[in-house]
């Protein structure tokens, strides 16, 4: 058995470890021992994994104090604190556990043991270099064509531009690979 396979078993029990342990405490010992495998990596994966989730986790946990708030107006609602602290230890310690696996795993050898699987892996790899590409081009040409630095409005409406195409990307690759996967045998009707 290769060790990139052995690492890939570590990892799925590591998440599924991770989704069903609730208790704050060790949620917080599986972050620190992410953190101390990670070594000398240890604090730019924390800092990766934090600036990662943070949009999410900033607002679903205001608005599920939102949500207690309200509760506890009408006097429904136990004290959210600890379900908070649960839930942003977990998305960092799962986020965390992924960027930990993929910076020392290589993916294609850990999926070696499935073809379908390999060639999944594949249709997604070249899908992210797509769009990674596009996202510098994207960059690059609000830059050559402005003057002075784009304003906050001039961004977001090239960020909407962007959005909408990547949208309309997506959806064409979805609908080549799904034919593509259909026409190789892997949905049946």
């Amino acid at each position: 058995m290769q060790r990139d396979h052995v690492f890939l078993g570590l990892y799925l029990a590591a998440i599924l470890a991770a989704t069903t342990i609730h208790s704050p405490l060790w949620l917080a010992a599986g972050l620190g021992l992410v953190l101390l495998i990670a070594g000398r990596e240890a604090f730019s994966l924390l800092r990766r994994a934090v600036l990662t989730v943070l949009a999410f986790n900033a607002l679903i946990s205001l608005s599920y104090l939102g949500m207690a708030w309200w509760q506890d107006a009408f006097g429904l609602s136990p004290s959210p604190w600890q379900t908070l602290l649960r839930l942003n230890l977990r998305v960092i310690l799962l986020t965390s556990l992924t960027f930990l696996f993929i910076s020392r795993v290589n993916l294609f050898q850990a999926l070696s043991f499935s073809k379908n699987l390999t060639y999944v892996l594949g249709l997604a790899y070249s899908q992210t270099l797509t769009f990674r590409r596009a996202h510098d081009d994207f960059r690059l040409a609000l830059a050559s064509r402005s003057l002075h630095r784009p304003s906050l409005i001039d961004r977001y409406r090239a960020s909407a531009a962007a959005v909408s195409w990547y949208i309309e990307k997506s959806l064409h690759a979805a609908t080549q690979s799904s034919q593509a996967l259909r026409s190789r045998g892997f949905f049946h009707d």
